[in-house]
């Protein structure tokens, strides 16, 4: 049993960090398996919170808010302990420091708070260290994090010199927009009117501020809209799929783009090989009440009867470090050999996806990647493949022209609309068949 004294909330924090940073799991996969019925867990390992009893939904977000507060921050916060430390903690130990010094200077927690419970986080013979570094850092307070580098810090090295090299100086506005909590971003279902609160963007998304909860919004239940960040709605606006076309959405889960494409009346066949992820799908298209055929396969290996798809979309799977805004982990848990391997199966899967379609038919490629390798290295593959370029005008994405590539193809970045909130990083390219 968690000790008494034991805040839940950051019990659970530490529990959500350990995983992420130690066991390199997926943030959203600990979250998922934080104890919320009581189950008993594993062990723990040395020095490591003990995972306690059951977590309330509102402890669960409280955890997760300081989980991805450390994260985000993480090169920062142990510039600030490293000082204070004669040597290397046990790595629970050091996730606990991180969390007491993100309440102590991003989180605004009282000091007497943040200190305490970071010293009930710990086993006996770490108390007095958790403690007197965590007043010290209280004594130097947000002043601390001032006259650091914080977008080099926070950035993992490799990272940095890939978005260097792609982007020149833009890497720090990237780097300082992945610092910030991405707002939530509505697609709205035809007809349907946008909850109140929110503010329409240019490319027919609505946006929401950080923290919004969708469920609670009016017309969630009835299916008036779904979650989808503005960028990752323009795949699929791309495409421009008409009514009764014969579209295929491969690797289609989470159903965002597949409830575009059914929106615009097509006949969508909606391809994705992870069962779990496919139940997803289906369960958010029957909220939405929208039609698709859903097939449980490997796109790479999918052999569909009937005559050639008229549309394909394929969002290719992706080292997602566009996605860093909205998935904080993503820095910690990918390395550089990721990219070679995610960017030899999008290949193939492009090959796969040019072998379903028509002779004229449109095929829109998307990778939530700000890496090179993962985007604008594919045109050439795709040439190869007989898929001509079709260039997107800027007519076609209002208020994005500085997101078009010279070639045509779509590059978006956390840093564009930065004043609005920002925007996935994703690669976006338009072909024809010829």
């Amino acid at each position: 049993m968690a000790a008494p004294t034991q805040n839940p909330a950051r019990r659970a924090a530490a529990l959500l960090l350990d995983a992420v940073l130690l066991r390199h799991r997926p943030l959203e996969e600990a979250l998922d398996a934080l104890p919320t019925d009581g189950r008993p867990h594993r062990m723990r390992e040395k020095g490591e919170a003990r995972p306690g009893a059951a977590v309330s939904p509102r402890d669960k977000a409280a955890a997760h808010r300081i989980a991805a507060s450390v994260l985000r921050r993480a090169g920062s916060l142990d510039a600030v302990l490293e000082p204070f430390l004669r040597r290397e903690p046990p790595g629970p130990v050091r996730n606990v420091l991180r969390i007491g010094a993100a309440e102590l200077l991003l989180l605004g927690t009282p000091a007497h708070a943040a200190v305490g419970s970071a010293v009930d986080l710990v086993p006996k013979p770490f108390a007095g260290l958790v403690n007197a570094v965590l007043r010290r850092v209280a004594e130097a307070g947000p002043a601390a994090l001032e006259g650091l580098d914080a977008e080099r810090l926070d950035t993992p090295g490799w990272l940095w010199s890939a978005w260097h090299a792609a982007y020149g100086a833009a890497v720090r506005d990237i780097a300082a927009a992945h610092r910030q909590e991405a707002p939530l971003d509505l697609s709205l279902a035809p007809g349907a009117a946008a909850p109140e609160g929110g503010e329409a963007l240019p490319t027919g998304s609505h946006r929401y501020p950080a923290g919004t909860r969708v469920t609670e919004l009016a017309g969630f239940a009835e299916g008036g809209f779904w979650v989808q960040d503005a960028a990752a709605a323009l795949p699929a606006r791309l495409l421009a799929a008409r009514p009764g076309e014969r579209v295929a959405d491969l690797c289609a889960a989470p159903g965002g783009k597949t409830a575009q494409l059914a929106a615009a009346g097509a006949a969508v066949t909606a391809v994705e090989r992870d069962p779990k992820r496919a139940a997803r799908l289906q369960e958010n298209l029957a909220r939405l009440r929208l039609p698709a055929e859903l097939v449980v396969a490997d796109a790479l290996r999918w052999a569909p009867g009937g005559a050639p798809f008229e549309a394909i979309l394929l969002d290719a799977p992706c080292t997602a470090t566009g996605t860093i805004r909205r998935h904080p982990d993503v820095p910690h848990l990918k390395r550089p050999k990721d990219v070679g391997a995610a960017a030899a199966l999008q290949r193939d899967l492009l090959a796969a996806a040019a072998r379903h379609l028509a002779p004229g038919g449109r095929l829109v490629l998307a990778t939530c990647s700000l890496q090179a390798e993962e985007g604008e290295a594919h045109l050439a593959a795709a040439a190869a493949l007989g898929l001509a370029l079709d260039p997107v005008r800027p007519e076609e994405l209002p208020g994005l022209a500085g997101a078009l590539t010279p070639e045509g193809a779509v590059r978006t970045r956390p840093d564009l609309w930065a004043v609005q909130g920002g925007m996935d990083g994703f690669f976006m390219a338009r072909f024809h068949k010829e």
